[in-house]
């Protein structure tokens, strides 16, 4: 069964910073790439940042490029999220989620997220 359980959300001031963890289990992690995304409610969720396999390869959405890192440990199952230099505007609940092929169609799983909130 697989799971993405977030955790290290919680209140930063503006110009703080937080790092999420996303720990997966039931599936084989260290062969997909992951990602965070984002969202407000009453928008869409929105891309924040993904990680190769390996690790090589990292990609961030504009808006947080230069603040935040992404990373993983293929060891521990786990992919993070190090915000620095945080705005109001990154207040969000930000999601883990990956995609894989079942029955030759391709399925997201998500995490439950965990809420960031950045206010002074």
């Amino acid at each position: 069964q697989v799971q993405l359980v977030e955790s290290g959300g919680g209140l930063a001031q503006p110009g703080g910073s937080l790092r999420l963890s996303c720990a997966a289990s039931g599936f084989t992690f260290s062969t997909y790439t992951m990602n965070w995304y984002r969202q407000v409610p009453g928008k869409e969720r929105e891309f924040v940042a993904n990680i190769t396999p390996s690790g090589s390869t990292t990609n961030y959405a504009d808006s947080v490029k230069g603040r935040f890192t992404i990373s993983r440990d293929n060891a521990r199952n786990t992919v993070d999220l190090q915000m620095t230099s945080l705005k109001p505007e990154d207040t969000a609940a930000y999601y883990c989620q990956f995609t894989r092929r079942r029955m030759n169609r391709p399925v997201d799983y998500w995490g439950q997220g965990t809420q960031v909130t950045v206010s002074s």
